[in-house]
């Protein structure tokens, strides 16, 4: 079978399934459950500085459900760790000495001064821990305290706590970037050129998932009230996929390990992130969801993909997808695809001529042939949006056929509307 273990920024791990910080890393009890059900690592939930301790609200969380599918989308309104610092600490050094073939990082989030960083460094280095990761993310509770997603949003503050922790400490330093910005590219270049061994991301996402039209409030509710939190699960995955891939692109940030988390649930969604660059990826939510042993499935399935594709390390898949990655300007507009239905599969719901009457190009005829409903495509009219496909219910009933000779290629820096081409000639 094939080699799952990973060396990311060098940390080694039995396989690249880790579980993120958050509730399902808050305790030894936890993360030790996790171990024996086979996960790679783990990043311990948020650890912050000795002080008054951390108070939570009730209720936490908030789901989004749609059409059956429960939690597509998970919110959260919880804080770092409510735990003591010091049993936190003495809980990492014991797991760690258990269990020492899988990775162990520490999440950290103190207050911006250099001190702060420098005590609570040392204090994890001592746990024999693989690493720490910086949590400049969170958008909820913490930056009104100047932390989390306060410091993530200014690259100034990244790159300065990022030197910080990397002067102070010999454990790998891990940014974990918040996906509440612009662009990506700015905190991710400012950790690189704060020394950071890698980055991690996205965390979640700012959201109200829902109100409640009883009470009037978003939800989860807190006594009537609500406030926004921090969006994760399925639905945040190809917001994650996009911000990974623009990282792994970029010049200057294109050779930092990345460690992607956002929705995965499945090997292939750990593929995905792999494919386009990350060396590792974190789970949340499937975990929460649906228990530890989830990892179970992805271990087999992953390995199982990579024997079929003659991979043998999880390194000769790892970023394959990024060169493919490129901006619209660049994309063929000689490629022509068309659809095509297969009347044998068909079931006559009609969702994709409705769908491309309505709202597309008119390219599906509706008619009748021994009493039954028959939809064709027009050729000369389908523009290969992919659009038909999509709503089809029927699996395979709707696919693209490429329709031209596959020779010609002309992007948009080279077509004569481009009111720029001469002046890029």
């Amino acid at each position: 079978m094939a080699d799952l273990s990973v060396n990311f920024a060098g940390i080694r791990a039995p396989n690249p399934f880790w579980l993120a910080s958050a509730p399902p890393t808050d305790k030894a009890y936890n993360v030790v459950r996790a171990f024996q059900a086979g996960w790679g690592g783990v990043v311990w939930k948020t650890l912050g500085e000795d002080g008054p301790p951390i108070v939570n609200v009730s209720s936490r969380y908030g789901a989004y459900s749609y059409k059956g599918n429960r939690v597509a989308g998970l919110n959260n309104i919880e804080l770092i760790t409510d735990r003591p610092l010091e049993i936190n600490l003495q809980e990492i050094k014991q797991v760690k000495r258990d269990w020492p073939d899988r990775a162990m990082i520490v999440s950290l989030m103190v207050p911006c001064e250099e001190e702060a960083w420098k005590s609570i460094l040392g204090r994890v280095e001592e746990t024999g821990a693989d690493g720490v990761e910086l949590n400049f993310g969170c958008p909820h509770g913490m930056p009104e305290r100047g932390m989390g997603a306060a410091v993530g949003q200014v690259p100034e503050y990244v790159e300065m706590v990022t030197r910080w922790c990397k002067q102070h400490s010999r454990m790998p330093v891990i940014v974990k970037l918040t996906p509440n910005i612009t662009s990506i590219l700015g905190p991710a270049r400012a950790a690189v050129r704060g020394g950071a061994d890698a980055v991690s991301l996205i965390n979640t996402i700012n959201s109200i998932v829902s109100v409640d039209l009883d009470q009037m409030a978003p939800t989860p509710t807190v006594d009537g009230k609500g406030t926004s939190g921090g969006y994760c699960g399925p639905a945040v995955k190809p917001i994650a996929l996009n911000m990974v891939a623009q990282i792994a692109r970029d010049a200057e940030t294109g050779d930092i390990p990345i460690s992607g988390i956002g929705g995965i649930e499945s090997w292939r969604d750990a593929a995905e992130f792999i494919a386009l660059g990350a060396g590792s990826v974190q789970v949340c939510t499937a975990a929460m969801h649906y228990g530890f042993r989830i990892v179970d499935d992805m271990i087999d399935g992953l390995s199982r993909w990579m024997d079929e594709k003659g991979y043998a390390r999880v390194g000769d898949f790892q970023g394959l997808a990024v060169p493919n990655v490129t901006d619209w300007k660049n994309l063929n507009l000689k490629y022509k695809i068309i659809a095509d239905i297969d009347p044998e599969k068909c079931i006559q719901c009609g969702l994709c001529h409705i769908a491309c009457e309505d709202t597309s190009h008119q390219a599906i005829a509706a008619g009748r042939e021994d009493g039954k409903r028959v939809y064709s495509v027009i050729d000369e009219e389908c523009v290969g949006c992919n659009l038909c496909m999509h709503v089809c219910p029927v699996e395979g009933c709707i696919t693209m056929k490429r329709v031209d000779d596959g020779q010609a290629y002309q992007n948009w820096t080279q077509h004569p509307n481009n009111p720029m081409r001469e002046a890029a000639e």
